[in-house]
């Protein structure tokens, strides 16, 4: 399989692409300037792999929620690549992306907080479990407030992280998980786990036509604004196994 991705959601700029196990990233943090960086990195790595558009599965995108810049940003190159070479495309969450990342990079962690920074003094956040197959399964729905606003429980037992930027923004919220777990306050979304999360999507048939390529942005106000709602949603932290 081959997929390349997306991630401009946050300050970083990642471009991945994945060829079965193999995955190669290029990932910037330009704070700015990502409409400049995001094509020639997408070129840049497509020529060094020596592979075209039209050889891809299917093009992933973080959808968001994230910087409203960033989000339409990734959601429309996408669909550009996507119409321009006649490939599906694959919407992943931004904060599914971010658990993704850190379970990917610790075989051992089992629930992940995820805050990131959604600036106005707020976060984005959700709650993720490890599940059957590696992968992260939501916990609680993607939701955007002020840092008292995250409530989530953490499981008795299981190996916690709470990762985000949206912890180093709020040094609040991170002293109360400090105790609970490990903290990872610097952690941003990638492409490549965003390239990761893509796979299964695709082969369950469940890639989308490129006019599919939407952002969520969770804010009401910047929904209302731009005709688009999104979410997530709910589900159960799946058994240990034995």
């Amino acid at each position: 399989m081959k997929l390349l991705a997306l991630e401009v959601s946050t300050e970083a700029c990642s471009v991945a692409l994945l060829e079965g196990a193999a995955v190669a990233c290029l990932h910037e943090e330009p704070g700015r300037g990502q409409a400049e960086l995001l094509l020639p990195m997408v070129d840049r790595l497509l020529r060094e792999a020596g592979v075209g558009l039209g050889a891809l599965d299917a093009i992933a995108f973080g959808r968001g929620p994230g910087g409203f810049t960033g989000v339409r940003l990734g959601a429309s190159v996408a669909q550009g690549l996507a119409f321009g070479a006649g490939r599906p495309v694959v919407p992943v969450s931004t904060l599914r992306a971010t658990a993704a990342a850190v379970m990917f990079e610790d075989a051992a962690v089992e629930v992940v907080l995820v805050c990131n920074d959604a600036r106005m003094q707020e976060v984005y956040w959700s709650a993720y479990g490890r599940g059957p197959d590696g992968l992260p399964v939501p916990l609680a729905a993607e939701q955007v407030g002020p840092a008292r606003s995250v409530h989530f429980e953490v499981p008795a037992g299981r190996r916690f992280v709470a990762a985000g930027r949206g912890l180093a923004a709020h040094p609040e919220l991170a002293a109360r998980y400090a105790d609970r777990g490990a903290l990872q306050e610097q952690r941003l979304p990638d492409a490549a786990a965003v390239a990761r999360l893509a796979v299964p999507e695709v082969l369950a048939g469940r890639a989308l036509p490129a006019r599919h390529a939407l952002p969520v942005y969770v804010r009401d106000e910047v929904v209302r604004a731009a005709g688009t709602a999104g979410g997530g949603a709910p589900g159960r932290l799946p058994a240990r196994s034995s």
